[in-house]
């Protein structure tokens, strides 16, 4: 898990130390196309980097895709004004990494960098 974090841009810069932290607090999510990885107004666990297919962020503002490589999950860390209310579909069967809130919060907090990142990752 630390060198498939190690190859995302999002984390390119972390210190062994803070790697090590967020692989201990990822897990791996797949999901069929069709699935629904994150409700309208149910809380997100923290945030998802999309590894492999597509996802479709639908919101009252409209739809939006996702790629390999970016980010969705909780509004608070990602950015985005649209999280609370949208829901995240698999367009395509996809792999996901998912990334436990406690974890990504401590990040931010000694890489003011990754908060950047995520926001822009996240199409903010």
């Amino acid at each position: 898990m630390r060198e498939r974090l190690r190859a995302l841009p999002l984390f390119a810069d972390l210190d062994d130390e803070h790697l090590d932290a967020l692989a201990a607090a990822t897990t791996e999510l797949h999901a069929p196309a069709g699935r629904t990885l994150i409700d309208r107004g149910a809380p997100a666990s923290g945030v998802f980097v999309l590894e492999q297919g597509q996802a479709i962020v639908e919101a009252p503002e409209g739809r939006r895709e996702l790629q390999a490589g970016d980010v969705f999950g909780e509004r608070s860390l990602v950015g985005t004004e649209d999280a609370r209310t949208a829901r995240v579909r698999a367009k395509t069967d996809v792999r996901c990494l998912a990334i436990g809130r406690p974890a990504i919060e401590r990040l931010v907090e000694s890489y003011p960098s990754v908060a950047e990142r995520l926001k822009r990752l996240s199409g903010e």
